[in-house]
Protein backbone atom coordinates (compact mmCIF):
# COMPACT_ATOMS: atom_id res chain seq x y z
CA UNK A 1 0.00 0.00 0.00
CA UNK A 2 1.26 3.56 -0.47
CA UNK A 3 0.75 7.19 0.68
CA UNK A 4 -0.10 9.56 -2.37
CA UNK A 5 -0.26 13.07 -3.04
CA UNK A 6 -3.25 13.43 -6.01
CA UNK A 7 -3.35 16.30 -8.68
CA UNK A 8 -5.69 15.68 -11.35
CA UNK A 9 -8.12 17.05 -13.19
CA UNK A 10 -11.70 16.40 -11.46
CA UNK A 11 -12.91 14.00 -14.05
CA UNK A 12 -9.89 11.73 -13.84
CA UNK A 13 -9.51 12.08 -9.84
CA UNK A 14 -13.35 10.95 -9.82
CA UNK A 15 -12.77 7.72 -11.88
CA UNK A 16 -9.42 6.86 -10.26
CA UNK A 17 -9.51 8.21 -6.63
CA UNK A 18 -11.94 5.40 -5.25
CA UNK A 19 -10.81 2.30 -6.90
CA UNK A 20 -7.23 3.20 -5.14
CA UNK A 21 -9.03 3.79 -1.98
CA UNK A 22 -10.58 0.43 -2.22
CA UNK A 23 -7.22 -1.42 -3.06
CA UNK A 24 -5.89 0.01 0.44
CA UNK A 25 -3.83 3.15 -0.97
CA UNK A 26 -4.48 6.16 0.95
CA UNK A 27 -4.13 9.60 -0.31
CA UNK A 28 -2.05 12.44 1.80
CA UNK A 29 -2.63 15.57 0.06
CA UNK A 30 -5.56 16.10 -2.77
CA UNK A 31 -4.22 19.30 -4.88
CA UNK A 32 -6.92 21.20 -6.50
CA UNK A 33 -7.21 21.80 -10.03
CA UNK A 34 -6.11 25.42 -9.66
CA UNK A 35 -3.48 25.23 -6.86
CA UNK A 36 0.37 25.18 -7.54
CA UNK A 37 1.50 21.83 -6.26
CA UNK A 38 4.40 22.52 -5.11
CA UNK A 39 2.69 25.21 -2.90
CA UNK A 40 0.75 22.67 -1.06
CA UNK A 41 3.57 20.18 -0.58
CA UNK A 42 5.69 21.34 2.17
CA UNK A 43 5.86 18.60 5.03
CA UNK A 44 4.29 16.26 2.94
CA UNK A 45 5.52 12.51 3.58
CA UNK A 46 4.08 10.77 0.66
CA UNK A 47 6.06 8.07 -1.07
CA UNK A 48 4.18 8.47 -4.95
CA UNK A 49 2.73 12.36 -6.59
CA UNK A 50 0.31 10.65 -9.08
CA UNK A 51 -0.03 14.14 -11.47
CA UNK A 52 -1.37 15.44 -14.97
CA UNK A 53 1.39 15.34 -17.34
CA UNK A 54 -0.05 18.70 -18.78
CA UNK A 55 3.00 21.35 -19.10
CA UNK A 56 0.85 23.65 -17.42
CA UNK A 57 0.65 21.54 -14.37
CA UNK A 58 3.77 19.38 -14.09
CA UNK A 59 6.37 21.64 -14.22
CA UNK A 60 9.93 21.90 -13.52
CA UNK A 61 9.50 23.62 -10.17
CA UNK A 62 7.20 19.77 -9.45
CA UNK A 63 9.98 17.64 -10.68
CA UNK A 64 12.89 19.58 -9.25
CA UNK A 65 10.60 19.20 -5.26
CA UNK A 66 9.82 15.67 -6.19
CA UNK A 67 13.71 14.98 -6.65
CA UNK A 68 14.31 16.93 -3.52
CA UNK A 69 11.90 14.74 -1.44
CA UNK A 70 12.39 11.23 -2.48
CA UNK A 71 8.80 11.00 -4.40
CA UNK A 72 7.88 9.00 -7.33
CA UNK A 73 5.82 10.73 -9.84
CA UNK A 74 3.08 9.19 -11.54
CA UNK A 75 1.97 11.48 -14.84
CA UNK A 76 -1.05 10.65 -15.81
CA UNK A 77 -1.77 11.72 -19.64
CA UNK A 78 -4.88 13.04 -21.09
CA UNK A 79 -3.86 13.83 -24.46
CA UNK A 80 -0.76 13.64 -27.32
CA UNK A 81 0.42 16.83 -26.16
CA UNK A 82 0.65 15.19 -22.40
CA UNK A 83 2.45 12.15 -24.09
CA UNK A 84 4.79 14.53 -25.67
CA UNK A 85 4.91 16.76 -22.78
CA UNK A 86 5.79 13.42 -20.48
CA UNK A 87 8.47 12.14 -22.98
CA UNK A 88 10.51 15.98 -23.23
CA UNK A 89 11.08 15.12 -19.46
CA UNK A 90 11.62 11.46 -19.53
CA UNK A 91 9.54 10.04 -17.47
CA UNK A 92 9.10 6.65 -17.03
CA UNK A 93 6.01 6.05 -15.11
CA UNK A 94 3.01 7.20 -17.38
CA UNK A 95 -0.71 5.86 -17.66
CA UNK A 96 -2.89 7.23 -19.93
CA UNK A 97 -6.61 9.06 -17.81
CA UNK A 98 -8.77 6.44 -19.60
CA UNK A 99 -6.46 3.46 -18.96
CA UNK A 100 -7.65 0.63 -16.66
CA UNK A 101 -7.39 0.68 -12.81
CA UNK A 102 -5.04 -1.87 -12.59
CA UNK A 103 -2.69 0.34 -14.53
CA UNK A 104 -2.80 2.40 -12.00
CA UNK A 105 -2.68 0.77 -8.96
CA UNK A 106 0.75 -1.19 -10.77
CA UNK A 107 2.52 2.04 -11.14
CA UNK A 108 1.66 3.46 -7.49
CA UNK A 109 3.07 0.17 -5.87
CA UNK A 110 6.27 0.62 -8.32
CA UNK A 111 5.31 -2.04 -10.56
CA UNK A 112 5.72 -2.28 -14.45
CA UNK A 113 2.68 -2.17 -16.73
CA UNK A 114 3.28 -3.73 -20.27
CA UNK A 115 0.83 -2.49 -22.34
CA UNK A 116 2.03 0.84 -24.19
CA UNK A 117 0.93 4.48 -23.23
CA UNK A 118 0.88 6.30 -26.46
CA UNK A 119 -2.35 7.16 -27.70
CA UNK A 120 -3.03 6.28 -31.36
CA UNK A 121 -4.99 8.88 -33.02
CA UNK A 122 -7.56 7.62 -35.99
CA UNK A 123 -9.05 11.37 -36.05
CA UNK A 124 -7.77 14.74 -37.78
CA UNK A 125 -4.71 16.77 -37.04
CA UNK A 126 -4.63 20.43 -35.62
CA UNK A 127 -2.56 22.68 -37.78
CA UNK A 128 -2.18 26.23 -36.23
CA UNK A 129 -1.10 29.09 -38.22
CA UNK A 130 0.32 31.97 -35.78
CA UNK A 131 2.26 34.61 -35.89
CA UNK A 132 3.27 37.97 -34.15
CA UNK A 133 1.51 41.49 -34.77
CA UNK A 134 1.72 43.31 -37.79
CA UNK A 135 0.15 41.28 -40.22
CA UNK A 136 2.91 38.83 -41.49
CA UNK A 137 -0.21 37.39 -43.51
CA UNK A 138 -1.15 34.36 -41.61
CA UNK A 139 -4.58 34.57 -42.53
CA UNK A 140 -3.51 33.98 -46.23
CA UNK A 141 -1.37 31.43 -45.44
CA UNK A 142 -4.18 29.58 -43.21
CA UNK A 143 -6.24 29.68 -46.36
CA UNK A 144 -3.95 28.97 -48.84
CA UNK A 145 -3.19 25.68 -46.74
CA UNK A 146 -6.68 24.48 -45.88
CA UNK A 147 -7.79 25.02 -49.25
CA UNK A 148 -4.56 22.79 -50.75
CA UNK A 149 -5.61 20.29 -48.28
CA UNK A 150 -9.09 19.99 -49.30
CA UNK A 151 -7.78 20.27 -53.50
CA UNK A 152 -5.79 17.34 -52.03
CA UNK A 153 -8.75 15.40 -51.36
CA UNK A 154 -8.55 15.72 -47.29
CA UNK A 155 -11.61 17.21 -45.42
CA UNK A 156 -10.49 20.15 -43.96
CA UNK A 157 -12.36 22.92 -41.73
CA UNK A 158 -10.59 26.32 -41.62
CA UNK A 159 -11.29 27.89 -38.39
CA UNK A 160 -10.86 31.44 -37.24
CA UNK A 161 -9.77 31.59 -33.90
CA UNK A 162 -8.81 35.15 -33.87
CA UNK A 163 -10.03 37.06 -31.51
CA UNK A 164 -8.67 40.47 -32.08
CA UNK A 165 -8.79 40.68 -35.87
CA UNK A 166 -10.78 37.40 -37.97
CA UNK A 167 -10.56 37.88 -41.00
CA UNK A 168 -11.19 34.57 -42.57
CA UNK A 169 -15.18 34.98 -43.78
CA UNK A 170 -14.15 38.46 -45.70
CA UNK A 171 -10.83 37.01 -47.39
CA UNK A 172 -13.05 33.92 -48.65
CA UNK A 173 -16.13 36.06 -49.85
CA UNK A 174 -18.09 34.36 -46.87
CA UNK A 175 -21.46 35.83 -44.88
CA UNK A 176 -20.28 36.68 -40.91
CA UNK A 177 -23.60 37.40 -39.78
CA UNK A 178 -23.44 34.58 -37.50
CA UNK A 179 -19.65 33.56 -36.19
CA UNK A 180 -19.56 29.60 -36.78
CA UNK A 181 -16.66 29.24 -34.39
CA UNK A 182 -18.47 31.19 -31.74
CA UNK A 183 -22.01 28.79 -32.11
CA UNK A 184 -19.49 25.83 -32.13
CA UNK A 185 -17.99 27.01 -28.62
CA UNK A 186 -21.65 27.95 -27.37
CA UNK A 187 -22.93 24.27 -28.58
CA UNK A 188 -19.42 22.53 -26.97
CA UNK A 189 -19.81 24.65 -23.33
CA UNK A 190 -24.04 22.46 -23.18
CA UNK A 191 -22.01 19.50 -24.71
CA UNK A 192 -24.11 19.91 -27.53
CA UNK A 193 -21.92 19.72 -30.46
CA UNK A 194 -21.92 16.83 -32.96
CA UNK A 195 -20.43 16.32 -36.42
CA UNK A 196 -24.43 17.43 -37.30
CA UNK A 197 -24.45 20.36 -35.55
CA UNK A 198 -20.68 20.83 -37.27
CA UNK A 199 -22.13 20.30 -40.45
CA UNK A 200 -24.89 22.99 -39.84
CA UNK A 201 -23.22 26.17 -38.43
CA UNK A 202 -20.49 25.80 -40.53
CA UNK A 203 -20.28 27.27 -44.30
CA UNK A 204 -18.80 25.49 -47.58
CA UNK A 205 -16.24 27.08 -49.70
CA UNK A 206 -16.25 25.20 -52.93
CA UNK A 207 -12.68 23.19 -53.79
CA UNK A 208 -13.14 20.02 -55.89
CA UNK A 209 -15.46 17.56 -55.18
CA UNK A 210 -14.94 17.67 -51.18
CA UNK A 211 -15.67 21.42 -50.14
CA UNK A 212 -13.75 23.68 -47.80
CA UNK A 213 -15.78 24.00 -44.36
CA UNK A 214 -15.15 26.78 -42.33
CA UNK A 215 -16.26 28.25 -38.78
CA UNK A 216 -15.91 32.02 -39.58
CA UNK A 217 -14.75 34.35 -36.72
CA UNK A 218 -16.31 36.48 -34.40
CA UNK A 219 -17.75 39.67 -36.27
CA UNK A 220 -17.68 42.21 -33.20
CA UNK A 221 -14.27 41.80 -30.56
CA UNK A 222 -16.34 42.22 -27.75
CA UNK A 223 -17.50 38.88 -28.27
CA UNK A 224 -14.06 37.68 -27.16
CA UNK A 225 -15.68 36.37 -23.58
CA UNK A 226 -17.55 33.39 -25.56
CA UNK A 227 -14.34 31.51 -26.70
CA UNK A 228 -13.28 30.05 -23.68
CA UNK A 229 -10.37 28.13 -23.40
CA UNK A 230 -12.61 24.99 -22.32
CA UNK A 231 -15.31 25.59 -24.91
CA UNK A 232 -12.39 26.08 -27.46
CA UNK A 233 -10.73 22.55 -26.32
CA UNK A 234 -14.10 20.52 -26.32
CA UNK A 235 -14.47 22.34 -29.83
CA UNK A 236 -11.50 20.87 -31.57
CA UNK A 237 -11.97 17.50 -29.94
CA UNK A 238 -15.48 17.63 -31.87
CA UNK A 239 -13.92 18.66 -35.22
CA UNK A 240 -10.94 16.04 -35.07
CA UNK A 241 -13.52 13.48 -35.28
CA UNK A 242 -15.36 15.46 -38.06
CA UNK A 243 -12.19 15.92 -40.81
CA UNK A 244 -8.74 15.08 -41.87
CA UNK A 245 -7.08 18.62 -40.84
CA UNK A 246 -7.81 21.67 -39.10
CA UNK A 247 -6.12 24.66 -39.81
CA UNK A 248 -6.34 27.54 -37.23
CA UNK A 249 -5.69 30.89 -37.14
CA UNK A 250 -4.21 32.50 -33.83
CA UNK A 251 -2.93 35.79 -32.78
CA UNK A 252 -1.55 37.20 -29.72
CA UNK A 253 0.62 34.56 -27.05
CA UNK A 254 0.08 37.03 -24.31
CA UNK A 255 -1.08 35.22 -20.92
CA UNK A 256 -3.79 37.01 -19.93
CA UNK A 257 -3.62 35.60 -15.84
CA UNK A 258 -0.03 37.88 -15.50
CA UNK A 259 -2.39 40.99 -15.83
CA UNK A 260 -5.78 40.37 -14.00
CA UNK A 261 -6.19 39.96 -10.59
CA UNK A 262 -9.43 37.43 -11.25
CA UNK A 263 -8.03 34.30 -11.67
CA UNK A 264 -11.33 32.68 -12.93
CA UNK A 265 -12.20 35.59 -15.37
CA UNK A 266 -12.22 34.68 -19.19
CA UNK A 267 -9.26 35.28 -20.64
CA UNK A 268 -8.86 36.92 -24.58
CA UNK A 269 -6.11 34.79 -25.73
CA UNK A 270 -7.98 31.81 -24.28
CA UNK A 271 -8.79 30.62 -28.02
CA UNK A 272 -4.86 31.07 -29.40
CA UNK A 273 -3.20 29.66 -26.15
CA UNK A 274 -5.73 26.70 -26.39
CA UNK A 275 -5.13 26.01 -29.88
CA UNK A 276 -1.28 26.03 -29.40
CA UNK A 277 -1.72 23.72 -26.99
CA UNK A 278 -4.12 21.25 -28.96
CA UNK A 279 -2.03 21.48 -31.52
CA UNK A 280 -0.04 18.64 -33.68
CA UNK A 281 1.96 21.12 -35.92
CA UNK A 282 2.30 24.80 -35.64
CA UNK A 283 3.28 26.91 -38.55
CA UNK A 284 4.64 30.14 -37.57
CA UNK A 285 4.34 33.18 -39.80
CA UNK A 286 6.61 35.88 -39.91
CA UNK A 287 7.35 39.02 -42.37
CA UNK A 288 10.40 39.51 -44.64
CA UNK A 289 11.61 42.93 -43.53
CA UNK A 290 13.23 44.04 -41.09
CA UNK A 291 10.89 45.35 -38.72
CA UNK A 292 8.86 41.97 -39.60
CA UNK A 293 11.81 39.61 -39.07
CA UNK A 294 12.80 41.68 -35.69
CA UNK A 295 9.13 40.66 -34.28
CA UNK A 296 8.76 37.45 -35.35
CA UNK A 297 12.25 36.49 -33.67
CA UNK A 298 11.62 38.44 -30.50
CA UNK A 299 7.85 35.89 -30.63
CA UNK A 300 9.22 33.09 -31.51
CA UNK A 301 11.06 32.27 -28.06
CA UNK A 302 8.07 33.12 -26.18
CA UNK A 303 6.10 30.36 -28.66
CA UNK A 304 8.56 27.40 -27.96
CA UNK A 305 7.97 28.08 -24.36
CA UNK A 306 4.35 27.17 -25.05
CA UNK A 307 4.37 24.68 -27.63
CA UNK A 308 6.67 22.30 -25.82
CA UNK A 309 7.01 19.39 -27.41
CA UNK A 310 4.96 20.73 -30.38
CA UNK A 311 6.77 20.75 -34.01
CA UNK A 312 7.31 24.24 -35.11
CA UNK A 313 7.89 25.23 -38.90
CA UNK A 314 8.83 28.81 -39.74
CA UNK A 315 7.41 30.15 -42.88
CA UNK A 316 8.33 33.42 -43.95
CA UNK A 317 6.38 35.23 -45.88
CA UNK A 318 6.58 38.37 -48.15
CA UNK A 319 10.09 37.49 -49.34
CA UNK A 320 11.33 40.27 -51.94
CA UNK A 321 15.06 42.50 -52.45
CA UNK A 322 13.26 45.75 -51.95
CA UNK A 323 13.34 44.96 -48.00
CA UNK A 324 15.92 42.97 -47.60
CA UNK A 325 18.57 44.09 -50.09
CA UNK A 326 20.22 41.41 -53.14
CA UNK A 327 19.75 37.97 -52.56
CA UNK A 328 16.68 38.04 -49.96
CA UNK A 329 16.30 34.67 -49.33
CA UNK A 330 19.65 34.29 -48.53
CA UNK A 331 19.78 37.23 -46.47
CA UNK A 332 16.64 36.20 -44.03
CA UNK A 333 17.96 33.10 -43.81
CA UNK A 334 21.08 34.43 -42.56
CA UNK A 335 19.16 36.41 -40.68
CA UNK A 336 17.27 33.41 -38.57
CA UNK A 337 19.73 31.44 -38.33
CA UNK A 338 21.88 33.78 -36.41
CA UNK A 339 19.98 35.42 -34.18
CA UNK A 340 17.03 32.46 -33.70
CA UNK A 341 18.74 29.44 -34.33
CA UNK A 342 16.10 28.60 -36.93
CA UNK A 343 17.54 26.36 -39.48
CA UNK A 344 15.41 25.40 -42.64
CA UNK A 345 12.89 27.75 -42.96
CA UNK A 346 10.16 28.05 -45.87
CA UNK A 347 10.19 31.27 -47.76
CA UNK A 348 7.04 32.49 -49.84
CA UNK A 349 7.71 35.04 -52.77
CA UNK A 350 6.26 37.91 -52.17
CA UNK A 351 3.64 38.11 -54.50
CA UNK A 352 1.17 41.47 -54.43
CA UNK A 353 -0.68 40.84 -57.76
CA UNK A 354 -1.83 37.93 -56.77
CA UNK A 355 -2.78 38.23 -53.54
CA UNK A 356 -4.40 41.68 -53.89
CA UNK A 357 -6.31 39.44 -56.89
CA UNK A 358 -7.37 37.32 -54.03
CA UNK A 359 -8.59 39.84 -51.46
CA UNK A 360 -10.67 41.68 -53.90
CA UNK A 361 -12.50 38.80 -55.32
CA UNK A 362 -13.17 37.35 -52.15
CA UNK A 363 -11.10 33.91 -53.28
CA UNK A 364 -8.61 31.37 -52.24
CA UNK A 365 -5.05 32.40 -53.94
CA UNK A 366 -5.54 29.06 -55.47
CA UNK A 367 -8.64 30.25 -57.62
CA UNK A 368 -8.08 33.69 -58.17
CA UNK A 369 -4.64 34.08 -59.00
CA UNK A 370 -3.30 29.88 -59.88
CA UNK A 371 -0.09 31.04 -61.77
CA UNK A 372 0.61 32.73 -58.10
CA UNK A 373 4.42 32.48 -57.10
CA UNK A 374 3.55 32.58 -53.29
CA UNK A 375 0.53 30.15 -54.25
CA UNK A 376 3.20 27.59 -55.71
CA UNK A 377 5.57 27.91 -52.69
CA UNK A 378 3.00 26.84 -50.21
CA UNK A 379 1.21 24.15 -52.41
CA UNK A 380 5.21 22.69 -52.27
CA UNK A 381 5.42 23.00 -48.53
CA UNK A 382 1.74 21.60 -48.24
CA UNK A 383 3.23 18.21 -50.64
CA UNK A 384 6.21 18.22 -49.24
CA UNK A 385 6.07 18.45 -45.47
CA UNK A 386 2.32 18.50 -44.60
CA UNK A 387 0.48 15.97 -46.82
CA UNK A 388 2.07 12.16 -46.30
CA UNK A 389 4.30 10.63 -49.32
CA UNK A 390 1.88 9.39 -52.19
CA UNK A 391 2.63 5.71 -52.60
CA UNK A 392 3.83 4.43 -55.45
CA UNK A 393 1.93 2.07 -57.73
CA UNK A 394 3.08 -1.20 -58.02
CA UNK A 395 3.55 -1.96 -62.12
CA UNK A 396 4.67 -4.96 -64.02
CA UNK A 397 7.67 -3.53 -64.62
CA UNK A 398 8.55 -2.53 -60.93
CA UNK A 399 7.79 -5.99 -60.09
CA UNK A 400 10.91 -7.14 -62.67
CA UNK A 401 13.14 -4.44 -61.79
CA UNK A 402 12.73 -5.51 -57.63
CA UNK A 403 13.19 -8.81 -59.17
CA UNK A 404 16.75 -7.51 -61.01
CA UNK A 405 17.83 -6.03 -57.66
CA UNK A 406 17.33 -9.37 -55.75
CA UNK A 407 19.09 -11.10 -58.03
CA UNK A 408 21.62 -8.61 -58.40
CA UNK A 409 22.00 -8.68 -54.88
CA UNK A 410 22.63 -12.29 -54.48
CA UNK A 411 25.58 -12.64 -57.13
CA UNK A 412 27.35 -10.18 -55.15
CA UNK A 413 27.08 -11.50 -51.86
CA UNK A 414 27.95 -14.91 -53.75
Amino acid sequence: MAAIIVALDSVTEDRVLPALLDRGHRVEIRVGEHADPVSVLEGATAAVLLISAAPDRLTARVLEWCDGHGVRIVAVTASDRDVRHARVLKLLEVVSSDAPIDDFDALVRGRVIDRPVARTRERGSVLVVWGPAGAPGRTTVAITLAAELAAAGRSVVLIDADTHAASVAPALGLLDESPGFAAACRLAGKDGLSVAELERISQSYPIGAEPLRVLTGITRAYRWPELSAERVRRTLDACRAWVDYVVDTGFSLENDEEISTDLFAPRRNAATLTCIDAADEVIAVGAADPIGLQRYLRAHGDLLERAIGIPVTTVINKVRSGSVGLNPSGQVRATLQRFGGIDDPVLIPHDEKGTDAALLAGRALRDASPRSSALAALRRFTTSRILPPPEEPVTRRSRRGARARQRIGRVSQA
